[in-house]
């Protein structure tokens, strides 16, 4: 799951509101929110939205506690979390000379990406595309703004074939990887049609929406074609 800084039990999800009343809502049918917490914006069924969420202790459900209008793909979407911390998530634009950019105003060091985050999915490093959650909070006094942390927006691990030419590849049509920005097993190097797992991140590629941050081959191909690491 996606942690915050201000509160490890908090996430970011999007959804489609699938159910509203006049003062509250369901997201994907399993979230609820009040219209409270939405700043009684005029949601719709079938309206997307992106939710900061957290797990009631006695339902163990999800409830909404921001909900704003959110179709990623058109740029960022904000939340202010408490009077301190904010969160933004946005697409990341380019990556020059160690410094994230989101936009032109917004954009930070490779230093404050989350260690714990890059530690989870093997040394992920944001790439042009990703769509990441950004923690900052505003200096007193100034506009000026100090980033706290930043992670990717989603996360999963999936087993499927790649297709792979020269130094690019695709896998299942909509995971994109390139070994410029992939962590590898020590000697294995991808080929067409392996079994692979990896470790994906929502981002914007070509015509991929995954990127592969980290690869390993089966278990069957390991055995076979290297059986040192058994």
């Amino acid at each position: 799951s996606r942690t915050h800084l201000s509160d490890p039990s908090l996430q970011t999800v999007q959804g489609i509101v699938t159910s509203f009343c006049s003062d509250y809502g369901l997201i994907d049918e399993s979230i609820y929110f009040s219209t409270d917490v939405s700043g009684h914006l005029p949601l719709k069924v079938g309206q997307k939205v992106t939710a900061v969420v957290k797990e009631d202790k006695t339902s163990h459900k999800l409830k909404a506690i921001k909900v704003r209008f959110g179709d990623m793909s058109l740029g960022t979407v904000l939340f202010l979390v408490d009077s301190r911390i904010r969160i933004l998530v946005g697409c990341v634009n380019r990556i020059k000379n160690d410094t994230v950019y989101i936009d032109k105003k917004i954009y930070f060091s490779l230093d404050i990406v989350s260690e714990v985050f890059s530690l989870a999915v093997l040394g992920f490093m944001p790439y042009k595309g990703d769509w990441l959650e950004v923690e900052y909070s505003l200096l007193p006094g100034t506009s000026k703004i100090k980033t706290h942390s930043a992670k990717p927006m989603n996360c999963k691990h999936v087993d499927k074939v790649i297709c792979f030419h020269d130094r690019c590849g695709v896998i299942d049509y909509t995971i994109f990887f390139t070994l410029d920005s992939l962590k590898l097993p020590v000697g294995y190097i991808p080929q067409p049609y392996d079994i692979v797992s990896v470790v994906v991140v929502e981002s914007v590629q070509l015509c991929c929406t995954w990127r592969a941050v980290s690869m390993t081959p089966s278990p069957f191909l390991f055995h076979v074609f290297f059986p040192r690491f058994q």
